[in-house]
């Protein structure tokens, strides 16, 4: 049995007998999107699969760096950082190539944490999309950095000018592709071993810019991929003395990296729900109450899906990001691109999330917007067909420019607490505060050049 035939848990028990397997490698998204994980026994992972396991919920009570948060309510000091109950899912099992005959399965968190978990909040708008008759489908492209020196190279000179895989700006560049062709074909082979699969990848402009467009699928399955995807690029970069940066802004003279998310939703006919033929744009009505939605609550769902402080620095006019939330017909000047197509390819493209951004929550809060849209059938504003970096949006319509005022946008926000739940957002808000109040405490670089001696 293949990993990716794997439905059940008696699916997995078999496939784990047939192997032989002695460990098995087990993994959990963080609220910022890092996948958390360890070995398990083989013994400790069929009992998981009947009962669930506890993980450390400091996992979801530090950052990024190991810090552990002074303002969470769910989990700190003060809950003595028990264990969350984390439930396996059978469905999620995939190879682990680099890792010889290992598989990798991915858990989800259900219990007193379970507001928290990032695939359960994704999970839940995603059962709601069905409740309302709608199949959602999500396709994610990344575009990423890889350097051709090492991590530890790069940690000794604090990562500054690191060294790309290539120079200059080279978009669409099949030399360079066919030059690099061990690392191309080496995550392209991963991407296909680990059932993730890849329907474009190409060199993009600037030093080391490349970016994969994933496969749409259905959104529970699109923003796993994603997720794996992330990951262990990641580790196969590693392994070969290189490194990947999924930074939204890892230098300010070139442009940010998107995490940009393709959506459409099914009818239970199985046909597309935004595709009308001989409408403008082949819009549905559904469609533009989808993108209504998105565009109403783009500023109150903003940091799910731009979380981090470097968040805010691809978010500027000119950088193919957005600044605020406007839309348009395959215009990419706006954060809302509605690409015109058939029954099977008509979709938004969501540009907001970066790189940066959790797959899970970036996915969920597209997601939401848009079926808050079409329940209370919000048509969108004019549509831009210019330059939208050049126009001067409506004050509600304007993106917040940092993270601690994004923050409180999700925090007020009534559609946010109907949607993902108030221990989620009340967590993430928080969460998304200690990281200004982290930022603030230190002096950079720009800070010392530009005042250490003048001022």
């Amino acid at each position: 049995m293949e990993p990716r035939q794997v439905k059940t848990m008696t699916d997995l028990k078999a496939l784990v007998e047939e192997r032989g397997l002695k460990q098995i490698k087990v993994g959990l998204i963080d609220i910022d999107g890092v996948m958390c994980g360890k070995y398990m026994s083989r013994d400790k992972f069929l009992s998981a699969l009947e009962g669930g396991f506890g993980f450390c919920d400091v996992v979801f009570g530090w950052d990024v760096g190991d810090r552990l948060y002074d303002n969470t309510k769910l989990t700190g000091w003060g809950r003595g950082y028990g264990d969350a109950e984390i439930r396996l899912i059978p469905e999620s099992c995939r190879e682990l190539p680099l890792e010889g005959d290992m598989i990798f399965v991915q858990g989800e968190v259900v219990g007193r944490l379970e507001g928290l978990c990032p695939r359960g909040v994704l999970r839940r708008v995603v059962e709601r999309a069905r409740k309302m008759g709608f199949e959602p489908m999500a396709g994610f492209e990344y575009e990423f950095l890889v350097t051709d020196e090492s991590n530890e190279a790069l940690q000794d000179k604090l990562y500054q000018q690191p060294k790309p895989l290539g120079t200059g700006a080279f978009g669409y560049s099949v030399i360079r592709n066919s030059v690099n062709t061990e690392f191309y074909r080496g995550l392209l082979d991963l991407c296909d071993q680990m059932a993730m699969p890849i329907e474009g990848f190409h060199e993009e402009t600037g030093p080391g810019a490349l970016e994969a467009a994933m496969t749409v699928d259905k959104a529970m399955i699109a923003a796993d991929n994603a997720a794996c995807f992330k990951t262990f690029s990641k580790v196969m970069a590693e392994k070969q003395g290189r490194m990947i940066c999924y930074m939204a802004k890892w230098h300010q003279e070139f442009s940010g990296q998107g995490g940009h998310i393709h959506i459409s939703l099914k009818n239970r006919d199985g046909n597309n729900a935004f595709f009308e033929q001989g409408s403008h744009g082949n819009m549905s009505r559904t469609m533009r109450h989808f993108i209504g939605g998105i565009q109403r609550l783009m500023p109150q769902f903003m940091c799910m899906a731009a979380p981090t402080i470097n968040s805010f620095r691809r978010l500027v006019p000119g950088y193919w990001a957005p600044t605020s939330a406007l839309w348009g017909v395959d215009n990419r000047t706006v954060a809302i691109r509605a690409i015109p197509g058939s029954n099977k390819s008509q979709r938004v493209e969501y540009r907001l999330p970066g790189a940066d951004s959790n797959p899970y929550l970036a996915l969920a809060s597209g997601l939401a917007a848009g079926l808050y849209g079409i329940e209370n059938a919000i048509e969108p504003e004019e549509a831009v067909t210019a330059n939208g970096y050049l126009m001067e949006a409506p004050e509600h319509l304007r993106l917040h420019r940092t993270l601690w005022d994004a923050a409180q946008a999700l925090k007020g926000s009534a559609p946010a607490r109907d949607w993902f739940g108030d221990d989620f957002v009340d967590h993430f808000a928080a969460t998304r505060e200690w990281e200004e109040r982290e930022f603030q405490r230190h002096v950079t670089d720009w800070e010392l050049k530009r005042y250490f001696e003048i001022i």
